[in-house]
């Protein structure tokens, strides 16, 4: 079977961290966007990411962190921050944040399941199945208008980068939890590692923008790349997938454009059309089957029906 936590105590706390991450996942995709169309290159909002964040997480990594346990530590970083993250900044260069919503927050999920399915030689709960469908019609019906838009001719380009990101993530998440990584050590190591990896790279030979950017957009994105989306939302999604499952944090993940849509209409004055209410209802319906237990919407079913 693919998930495991029917009686496990700790699942709401789990997905209380999941739906935290959701949160702060709704602003990344904007905050990235701004920065990846102003001033910055791609390259300056990965550095000031794990810039930050290596920095604050290297003395704490080198205390607390067995040295034998370091090369699980740099496999993570390779996939959960270097590789997603350098797709992720690279693609808001080609394509627009509601792509990166369907994309990468549907990506993750989907790439999830399938490698779960593979593990499982395909033994698919039909809760997981139904939950997934509904959470990726849901993301299109979000995203519908920006994606089937007349766009530019290379946005392709970044819906690859999205998709490959969210496969970096997928990854992540499994191996966090089969390798049963404290998520507080995990989120140090991979901050660790992936500054010592990327860092003299970028001031080596990578194009550079950020000196001429203001002082405003740079502690804008250093704080919000480098502590709110990398070491909170990370170390939190890293609890969930401990407590809950890859499987039902992923899912949990679905809820992110529903979020940014809301959170758009309310701050933004964005308009919120019926298709995009139809997608977030439907999204956020698909998200929340998948984040229960497998046979948890049949007990519900039955203690109402008393």
């Amino acid at each position: 079977m693919i998930t495991h936590h029917t009686a496990n105590p700790d699942a709401g706390k789990g997905l209380l961290a999941a739906l935290i991450v959701v949160l702060f996942w709704s602003g990344f995709n904007i905050v990235s966007r701004l920065g990846a169309t102003a001033t910055f290159t791609p390259f300056d909002i990965a550095a000031m990411r794990f810039g930050v964040s290596g920095a604050i997480a290297l003395p704490l990594f080198l205390r607390f962190v067995p040295r034998q346990d370091w090369p699980r530590h740099a496999v993570l970083a390779l996939f959960g921050w270097l590789g997603y993250g350098i797709m992720v900044y690279s693609g808001f260069a080609f394509a627009p944040s509601a792509h990166a919503g369907v994309f990468v927050n549907g990506g993750i999920p989907f790439w999830t399941v399938i490698i779960m399915a593979v593990m499982a030689q395909f033994r698919i709960p039909r809760q997981t199945v139904i939950a997934l469908l509904l959470s990726s019609c849901g993301l299109l019906l979000i995203g519908f208008q920006s994606l089937f838009a007349s766009a530019r001719g290379e946005q392709w380009i970044g819906d690859l980068l999205f998709l490959g990101a969210a496969l970096c993530w997928a990854i992540f998440g499994l191996l966090m939890r089969r390798w049963q990584i404290r998520p507080q050590l995990g989120i140090l190591g991979i901050a660790s590692f992936s500054a010592l990896a990327y860092l003299p790279v970028y001031v080596l030979w990578l194009p550079a923008a950020i000196g001429d950017a203001s002082w405003g957009a740079i502690t804008l994105q250093c704080v919000y790349q480098g502590i709110i989306a990398a070491l909170l939302a990370g170390g939190l999604y890293s609890y969930a997938v401990q407590k809950v499952g890859a499987g039902e944090a992923s899912m949990m993940l679905a809820l992110v454009p529903a979020f940014s849509a809301i959170g758009g209409f309310l701050i933004l004055d964005e308009t919120l059309g019926p298709t995009s209410i139809i997608g977030i209802v439907v999204g956020s319906v698909g998200a929340l089957l998948g984040a229960l237990p497998p046979g948890a919407h049949k007990r519900m079913r039955l203690f109402s029906s008393r």
